[in-house]
């Protein structure tokens, strides 16, 4: 009889990690944001964190573009950070950059990926995974809320960061992503220290809505 074909490594990396998804998506700050019950200060502070984590993941781009492992994962329809910027700029003005500082866990965040960059394309991988498919999926969702919640314009300033208009189908795009994926040219012990990787994305991922979720409580 035929071994049963592998498993692809887009379904092991999505499955080993579903659980620190789950945990990211249930923490109190962003089941409070999601369910409408947060201001727009929140929003707001949400979105600087972002900001930082962009501006890691994307400095590092331009030097990984032709390696091997990261760079066919490069691609410039997936960029966030101008469009953090005008959102930034939408929501706190043109002065938004004044005293701006990441809170400690996303300065932790960010610098794990400007580590991973500089030293391990197949751990930044693992980052860019989970920021750009995210994005692209469980963020359409925020969009929605942000813009039924704090009435921005349906896909418009304050929300261009969840706008891929690049991207014309993002199913497809994703589909394609994940074939990168399974493609990915790394040896099988290489390819669990990127799951390994990818879990600790979201730990720190859930370690920044913990924060902002201790910033903004919901009164009793």
């Amino acid at each position: 009889m035929d071994a049963p074909a592998p498993t692809p490594f887009s379904t092991l990396i999505r499955t080993a990690s579903h659980q620190q998804h789950t945990e990211a998506e249930n923490t109190s700050f962003m089941s409070d944001m999601l369910g409408g019950r947060l201001g727009l200060a929140a929003y707001r502070r949400y979105t600087e964190q972002l900001w930082f984590v962009y501006q890691a993941l994307e400095a590092g781009s331009g030097a990984l573009s032709a390696d091997p492992v990261a760079g066919p994962f490069i691609r410039p329809e997936l960029a966030r950070a101008a469009q953090l910027e005008r959102d930034l700029a939408h929501l706190g003005g043109p002065g938004w950059r004044t005293d701006l500082v990441p809170l400690p866990a996303t300065a932790a965040y960010a610098a794990r990926i400007e580590d991973c960059a500089r030293t391990w394309p197949a751990g930044y991988v693992a980052h860019h995974y989970t920021r750009y498919l995210g994005d692209l999926s469980g963020g359409q969702i925020i969009r929605g809320t942000a813009e039924k919640t704090w009435g921005f314009e349906r896909k418009g300033d304050g929300v261009r960061f969840y706008v891929f208009e690049a991207i014309g189908n993002p199913a497809a795009f994703k589909r394609e992503y994940r074939s990168l994926l399974d493609a990915l040219p790394v040896d099988d012990l290489e390819k669990q220290r990127v799951i390994e990787e990818c879990r600790r994305a979201f730990a720190l991922n859930t370690a920044v809505f913990e924060a902002l979720g201790r910033e903004f409580p919901l009164s009793a």
